[in-house]
């Protein structure tokens, strides 16, 4: 029998063109229908496997080497497996004592970097694994004449381990590539966090983040531009977070300063009401 015939549409069906949001789904009797269900139940499924999904960060280190022309280092959180990993938040924000020896081994730069990257496979390794390397293409292509330190790729790290690993590093500038908490129908969301002066202890609000960056959402495109702006202002301005804001697509509107805010603006004034 042919399940779509005992469906109740939804007013509201047309809409679904516009968003990935599960609305206007219908219903048979006074149950979801089949086929939503089903949906929803792969979409689930997706978001878990991408949560518990491992980094091939050997693999993605030779690839972003290769490309980017830049060395490229694999290094561990406190965290010492996915378990302990999700249990416990704070150790994801920290390096575990052979990452903070591997980069405090390194050779120091003949002057000092302009700043750094830190990729993190977060809680969705999937995102870094098929964005990571074409967003940072992207940003290279258009990049400029900034001195760039080794990359790094964090296992098990969370945004804030990009402070530890900037402080090893002596960058005055740092973006964490994240994999964000995968939604129902985004499994592979990935976020950019940028900090200026980066330091230990620092929270969220000294950060700047892109969100969405994935081919359905913000494409790394148009993320590496929003990135090239907010580098620039944070450099200029020497600083980053709830300071700094993402003016990139914004068009400078005149201000007049002696108008009351309260009382509406006509653009002719033939026609106002009196």
């Amino acid at each position: 029998m042919n399940d779509d015939a005992n469906v109740i549409g939804n007013p509201w069906d047309r809409l679904r063109q516009f968003t990935a949001a599960r609305i206007a789904l219908g219903r048979a009797g006074i149950s979801m229908p089949t086929a939503p269900q089903l949906a929803f139940q792969l979409a689930h499924a997706r978001a878990r496997d991408a949560v518990h999904m491992e980094l091939d960060a050997e693999r993605l280190a030779g690839a972003l080497s290769v490309e980017l022309n830049l060395p490229c280092i694999v290094v561990h959180s406190a965290a010492d497996d996915r378990a302990t990993y999700l249990r416990r938040p704070d150790l994801g924000r920290m390096l575990d004592p052979a990452g903070r020896a591997a980069l405090a081994a390194l050779a120091p730069p003949a002057a000092p970097y302009d700043i750094g990257f830190v990729i993190a496979d977060g809680l969705s390794a999937l995102a870094i694994e098929q964005h990571a390397l074409p967003f940072l293409r992207s940003w290279s292509g258009a990049a400029t004449a900034m001195s760039v330190a080794p990359l790094v790729i964090a296992r098990q790290g969370r945004v804030a381990i990009g402070d530890d690993v900037a402080q090893l590093l002596g960058v005055p500038l740092v973006v964490v590539l994240i994999g964000e908490r995968p939604g129902l129908s985004s499994p592979d969301s990935m976020g950019l966090y940028l900090t200026w002066q980066p330091q230990v202890g620092l929270t969220d609000e000294r950060r700047n983040c892109i969100s969405n960056v994935r081919p359905a959402g913000l494409d790394v495109d148009a993320a590496a531009r929003k990135l090239h702006y907010l580098v620039a202002e944070a450099r200029r301005r020497g600083l980053s977070g709830v300071a700094l804001k993402d003016d990139s697509d914004t068009a400078p509107v005149p201000i007049d300063e002696t108008a009351n805010f309260l009382l509406p603006v006509w653009s002719d004034t033939s026609v106002r009401p009196v």
